[in-house]
């Protein structure tokens, strides 16, 4: 019989002793069919098999008799792991005999048995101890290297975790203790020690603690020694190399290993070019590279003149490794440059040695390689690294304007700025700069548990800190002086007509007030073209809605008595036309409008129109009026942007238009103008807008206007997707920036605009670009040409502060076609920006205006954002040494040649722009319906005023009924622009005010639910200015809620006056909300605060199980995630941080009293889920999001009194779920930093988003109350589908 037949028989019928003998004989006789099979053949034995097993289920029996085999086997080394601890017990005669045949067959079964080696690290498994136990016991040495080999076959196949169970079971402490009693024996056992060092070096990387323990062991040296005296032993010193990479990690240790020679001992064995012994230089290279991490071992290469002969072995092994076969050998050389340029002195020697020169060669004949990237990359940061800092080609990195403070603050960054030595702040700082540098000294606790967890210091923990408490801060009697800006509580409105329930006749020589049109995202919007005018319809107008009037389509109308005004222009002798469709504008019409001055009054007779009228002559065509003035410019004012036939080009001229023609117009040919014209901003007045410039303070008392600002800006009709990012475009902008040391003498480095030297020449060549950026909300400080079409822009930094570089706004003229200009923003601050997932800044091109294109676009290639050469010193970076600045760089080609064109960081909102939106819409609302009210809050430091301003529904009635409603309606209290670089905050702000006024009936609704105060701007001085997040005290006024000071802060102090006297009167505000923008996260969102999210985040858990909370602070949120498409409910978070604890969000939740206190964050890059997924956000997104947070109030005003409303049970019982899901506390969000731009690293990835608690979908036919949509007149509707078709 073959052996393995007979083993088989054998094991049958040992495993089935209580069954028959029959029984037993068919089994044997099935394991011999069994083993047939295998050599004969399944069809050759069927019939026999089918015969033996008829007569009973042998196949169940045969699984049982396999289970108790492999139980015996289970069994067995169970049997010999006991046998083992009787040995350990020294209850067993001839113990070392006896353990070492126990420990061998052990050895045998975990190499050859799987589920062994489960076994012994399974839970509950003793195993492990027991072989431990034994291997700190025995002092044979054959029993210990069956132990170590044991170990070794355990943790090979269960990786890292096998690895934590050995370390937790105290493995390393024996092991090292082992390995210091072998290194006596002499000479040492050379099998104990290769896999001592083995085991070591797997789990060494598992033990944060092994360092130290070697170091207290005193078996630090003893894996260096070996290494000295066996270089030619690769078997043995290959471990050991490995083992003092994992001591390395300790810089004490690197240190210690430093002084008995160890980096000397590594360049013995890393050496040239040579294919034997690969893995013994992989392995050497990456000690090195651990121990050079060092500054003393870095010193210690550098003064042996290794960064030399490191560069020479990677060009050697570069030129050889032709097949790049030892790719992972040239990285660990790479590595140890890094790690040695770590420090100054290898800086300096590496750009001695012409390291710059050496791996920026190597690396461009590695691009064509996909595989060897990681070449490139680690290049790339050393030459990055290794690039001379440089300190900004500035005078001073303190703002090129000057304001002098009322008041120095005693402590803080300004008073810091304002006691610099003279030439401090624009110091190179000396010191090294690198992140990586590992410092000297290592400390090193019991405890290694508690690094294992997240922790952020910044949440506040203290919840007597985080319970509300209400405080007025100021007397009650200097309170009063608020009492003003509430009039609406003491109004009796018996003076006044207000609208009665049966409808006026039609008054023809009344001023018609028409209905504001609302932009929407994903709807064209219209409005009739209009007149233009200078002065603002008066207050005292009394226009008369109709019911003709509200049958009429929704479109502006402004008031006939003040829509024209006569104006004396001089007189041209020519007039020019220009079609829409030319593709580029008449060099000298473009000189021609070059500026628009505000110098002179007869300038501005001459430059500005007081109107420009578009009347309708055809179904197809918009045609202007021929003026009787022949004008030399453009007249780009009102409808004059508008797409038709022809445009005819005069200076800015207005027409005159008698009212029978205006009538006629309005009445029967306006719904067919609103028809074909889209998208026209109903409040944008260039005249009115150069009126608000010349009452506007600048510290620069700009005389200049920027032509995106008086033209206005219509949402380009087109998408704007997320920017798809080319693979290693930032690698190769980085070697670009190199070549410029690598090849100086191609640098032209020529200054073509600088703030600081008014005597900088424009430059005459036709091929150098113009700048420009004084203007209202410029920023842009110094231009030097570098090559022929690139350029570095330095941006100026926010007035009485050196730093928050961003925000930028500049003009660029005379450009060429097909012509790729690269410009690079090169002090910008933030670690990283959006720039680098997608995002594109923003043009607006002149000749693009002109041809009734007026509107930002999304525009640039090669896009990204890093860290440059340039750096600031530790004083003037506020104590953090060397900080870096970081490039914004973009790739423009103009499409006209000598356009004017203007980019921006965002779409630019000035405070100019603010004060004429205000005006229009005063000028433009139906004082019957609504009650507006436009208040100056206080002036500035600066002498501009801050707006504040009232709406709501005017009474029903002057019945007292009617009166006390008003009065008693809740308080909504909004803010915006508290940081002056997020003018999106401004879009959204603009949304909301023009939902409020119109003449929806939802709107109106929502009027008589609230009374909304408004402060669209918070920091006006910061806007006009340019500043990116300060205002002129050089201080981010969303830090100084706490303690405003009345001269330094008067908008903060004022605001928070008004909130406070709210509160002395018992009218808390039902929700407050400051608008912002985010520059480094996706969507739109909120942050809010909750006691118990922020405890949820803290080891305080036993105190938030036991906090009862009110969970009303998710429902506002809830609600938009369910309306507003751009808003994404997985990125809110309601966690309060000690950080935030001055802001507008904390400070009034927590001292004002107002539950529902939140900041609403809005994108500058796009959306990543929803509607807009994909898509670069834009002005009509902005504004939508505005107009569906006042849809989300009137929501909440339902929800929050359903039998108000007549609505149907059902959609009661789905907002009832919808509120109960929102104010269920289940898990808390995932902690998002902070609204305020938190320091993210630089390889953070922004497209992960967190999500909460499921979003409940509501179904489409009920995502708005209204059948017609009137509640939302922002989505898109069928109505106004069929209406635009």
């Amino acid at each position: 019989m073959r052996p393995g037949v007979r083993r088989g028989a054998t094991a049958a019928l040992s495993g089935i002793r209580a069954l028959e003998v029959v029984q037993a004989l068919r089994i044997c006789a099935f394991v011999l069919i069994e083993i047939l099979c295998g050599k004969f053949g399944v069809k050759q034995i069927k019939t026999l098999q089918f015969k033996v097993i008829r007569n009973g289920d042998l196949k169940n029996q045969v699984s049982d008799m396999n289970k108790v085999r492999t139980s015996e086997k289970s069994s067995r080394t169970m049997s010999l792991l006991s046998q083992l601890e009787k040995i350990n017990l020294g209850s067993v005669l001839g113990e070392a005999d006896n353990a070492r045949y126990v420990t061998s067959k052990i050895l045998h079964l975990v190499q050859s048995q799987e589920k062994t080696r489960k076994e012994m690290t399974s839970k509950g498994s003793t195993g492990i101890e027991v072989i431990l136990s034994t291997l700190e016991n025995t002092k044979d040495p054959q029993t210990m290297l069956n132990i170590l080999n044991i170990l070794i076959e355990v943790i090979s196949v269960g990786g890292g975790r096998k690895a934590n169970i050995l370390v937790a079971k105290g493995g390393t402490q024996i092991l090292l203790q082992l390995l210091l009693t072998a290194s006596k024996d002499s000479p040492p056992n050379e099998e104990l020690m290769v896999l001592l060092h083995t085991l070591l070096a797997k789990i060494g990387p598992k033990d944060k603690k092994i360092g130290m323990k070697a170091r207290i062991n005193g078996a630090l040296n003893i894996s260096l020694n070996l290494v000295k005296q066996n270089l030619q032993n690769h078997r043995l010193i290959l471990p050991c190399l490995q083992v003092l990479r994992v001591y390395s990690t300790s810089s004490v240790n690197a240190v210690s290993l430093g002084k008995n020679g160890v980096v000397e001992l590594m360049f013995k064995i890393i050496g040239p070019f040579s294919k034997k012994n690969t893995s013994l230089m992989k392995v050497a290279l990456d000690t090195l590279a651990a121990l050079l991490k060092s500054k003393t071992n870095a010193r210690r290469a550098v003064d042996r003149g290794y960064v030399q002969v490191l560069l020479t072995i990677y060009v050697d092994w570069h030129r050889h490794d032709s097949r790049h076969r030892y790719m992972l050998i040239r990285k660990g050389v790479l590595q140890c440059i890094k790690s040695v340029t770590n420090i100054k002195l290898g800086r300096k020697a590496f750009i001695d040695a012409n390291g710059m020169k050496i791996l920026y060669n190597t690396s461009q004949e590695c691009l064509a390689v996909r595989t060897l990237d990681p070449l490139v990359n680690t290049s790339s940061l050393i030459m990055r690294k290794c690039f001379p800092k440089n300190r900004l080609p500035l005078p001073t990195i303190k703002s090129a304007f000057h304001f002098q403070l009322p008041v120095i603050p005693a402590s803080g960054p300004v008073a810091q700025l304002y006691n610099l030595p003279p030439d401090v702040d624009d110091v190179v700082d000396e010191s090294d700069d690198n992140d990586d540098a590992e410092t000297e000294s290592e400390i090193e606790t019991e405890n290694d548990d508690k690094d294992q967890h997240f922790k952020n210091d910044d949440i506040e923990t203290d919840i007597n800190k985080l319970k509300p408490r209400q405080e007025l801060g100021r007397p009650l009697e200097e309170l009063k002086m608020y009492e003003r800006f509430f009039p609406e509580l003491s109004e009796n409105f018996q003076e006044c007509d207000l609208v009665s329930k049966e409808p006026k006749p039609f008054i023809p020589d009344a001023n018609l007030s028409g209905p504001i049109v609302v932009p929407t995202a994903g709807e064209e919007y219209s409005a009739e073209t209009k007149q233009s005018t200078k002065g603002v319809a008066l207050k005292e107008s009394n226009p008369v809605l109709t019911e003709e009037y509200n049958r009429r389509p929704a479109f502006l109308e402004l008031p006939k008595k003040d829509s024209v005004k006569d104006s004396s222009l001089h007189q041209q002798n020519d007039q020019r036309n220009l079609s829409p469709s030319c593709q580029c504008l008449n060099q000298e019409i473009v000189k021609g409008l070059d500026r628009m001055s505000l110098q002179s009054s007869a300038k501005n007779d001459q430059y500005y129109s007081t109107a420009c009228v578009i009347t309708k002559e055809s179904k197809t065509s918009l045609t202007t009026l021929a003026c009787s003035n022949p004008c030399e410019h453009v007249s780009p004012c009102g409808s004059s942007l508008f797409e038709g036939s022809s445009v005819h080009l005069g200076k800015f001229c207005c027409t005159g238009v008698d009212s029978e023609e205006e009538d006629s117009r309005s009445s029967s040919s306006g719904e067919q103008v609103m028809l074909e014209v889209s998208d026209v901003s109903p409040v944008h007045d260039c005249d009115l807008y150069i009126e608000m410039v010349k009452t506007t303070k600048s510290i620069p008392e700009y005389s200049e206007v920027a032509y995106p600002d008086y033209f206005g800006h219509i949402p380009p009709p087109f998408k704007e997707p997320i920017l798809e990012r080319l693979y290693g475009v930032q690698r190769t902008k980085i070697s670009q920036d190199i070549e410029r040391l690598i090849h100086q003498n191609d640098i032209i480095d020529r200054v073509v605009y600088d703030l600081d030297n008014l005597s900088c020449l424009v430059p005459e060549e036709a091929d150098v670009l113009k700048f420009n950026s004084k203007f209202e909300s410029g920023n842009l400080r110094k231009v030097i040409q570098i090559r022929k079409n690139e350029y570095d822009l330095i941006l100026n930094s926010d007035i009485n502060s050196n730093h928050y570089h961003q925000w930028f706004y500049f003009e660029v003229s005379g450009m060429k076609t097909g012509i790729g200009y690269r410009f690079n923003i090169i002090n910008c601050e933030k670690s990283n920006s959006q720039f680098n997932y997608g995002m594109q800044p923003l043009m607006y091109s002149v000749q693009e205006a002109l041809n009734s294109r007026p509107c930002w676009t999304r525009v640039g290639t090669d896009i990204c954002y890093y860290k440059n050469h340039f750096s600031r010193s530790s004083i003037a970076a506020g104590g953090q040494k060397g900080k870096s600045y970081y490039t914004i760089t973009f790739t423009v080609t103009f499409q006209h040649k000598d356009d004017v064109c203007y980019f921006a960081y965002h779409y630019p909102y000035t405070y100019s722009t603010l004060k004429m939106h205000l005006q229009k819409l005063e000028s433009m609302h139906n004082p019957q319906q609504i009650y507006f009210r436009q208040d100056v809050l206080c002036e500035t430091l600066a002498g501009n005023s801050c707006p504040l301003v009232t709406i709501t529904a005017m009474p029903e009635s002057n019945y007292y009924e009617h009166i006390c409603q008003f009065r008693n309606r809740p308080y909504v209290f909004l803010s915006a622009r508290v940081h002056p670089g997020e003018t999106n905050a401004s879009w959204v702000m603009k949304g909301t005010l023009e939902y409020l006024m119109s003449n929806n009936p939802s709107a109106q609704c929502l009027r008589e639910s609230y009374i909304f105060k408004i402060i669209p701007m918070l920091n006006p001085d910061g806007v006009i200015n340019g500043n990116h997040r300060c205002s002129l005290s050089g201080e981010d006024l969303n830090r100084q809620w706490q303690n405003p000071n009345p001269d330094l802060h008067p908008t903060i102090y004022h605001a928070k006056g008004l909130l406070q006297y709210l509160a002395a009167i018992k009218r808390l505000p039902l929700v407050y909300c400051d608008y912002h923008g985010h520059s480094r996260k996706k969507n739109v969102f909120m942050y809010g605060c909750s006691i118990k999210e922020t405890m949820w985040h803290t080891n305080v858990n036993a105190a938030a199980c036991d906090l009862m909370e009110d969970p009303c602070y998710r429902v506002l949120p809830k609600i938009l995630s369910q309306t507003a498409p751009a808003f994404c409910m997985g990125s809110c978070s309601f966690v309060v941080e000690k950080s935030k604890e001055s802001t507008a969000r904390v400070v009034v939740w927590r001292e004002i009293g107002v539950q529902r206190s939140y900041t609403m964050e809005s994108t500058l890059c796009g959306c990543d889920q929803g509607k807009y997924k994909g898509l670069q956000i834009g002005t009509r997104e902005l504004e939508e999001m505005g107009a569906k947070f006042c849809v989300g109030l009137l929501r909440l005003k339902r929800m929050s009194s359903p039998l108000e409303y007549s609505l149907p049970s059902s959609l009661l019982d789905i907002e009832n779920e919808l509120m109960e899901s929102s104010c269920k506390v289940t898990s808390p969000t995932t902690y998002v930093l902070d609204e305020d731009e938190p320091r993210f690293l630089e390889e953070v990835d922004y497209s992960a988003e967190s999500n909460d608690d499921q979003d409940i979908d509501l179904a489409d036919n009920v995502g708005d109350y209204e059948a017609t949509n009137q509640e939302d007149g922002l989505s898109d509707s069928d109505s106004t589908r069929i209406l635009l078709s």
